[in-house]
């Protein structure tokens, strides 16, 4: 019992803490897109690798004991996904200034 109530008064207190956080800035907006970028580049490069090990053991596979069995299937070439290019930052650009609605005109009144 004692320990139920002290799980619970734990996670009381880590959701009360969280949802007092602040929004992200821009900034960091940016940063985390920049490495999410970066995390999906590396997943293709990982998988990239992958891909050409398969070929080299499937290779060496057919050399030395695959005499007699058929081809296998066709599969698309590994693609290289090249050098990590960071997006380009728009802070070199001019930043646009923010639409501000205007009100709309009342209409006159007739009298």
């Amino acid at each position: 019992m004692k320990k139920s109530l002290f799980v619970l008064s734990a996670l009381a207190i880590c959701f009360g803490a969280a949802a007092k956080l602040p929004a992200p800035s821009e900034e960091a907006k940016a940063k985390a897109a920049e490495a999410a970028a970066k995390t999906a580049h590396g997943n293709k490069v990982a998988d990239f690798q992958l891909c050409k090990s398969r070929e080299k053991v499937a290779a060496h596979y057919y050399k030395t004991n695959g005499k007699g069995k058929p081809a296998p299937a066709a599969t698309p070439a590994c693609v290289d996904p090249g050098a990590y290019k960071p997006a380009e930052t728009t802070a070199s650009a001019p930043a646009a200034a923010p639409v501000v609605a205007k009100p709309a005109a009342a209409p006159a009144k007739k009298g």
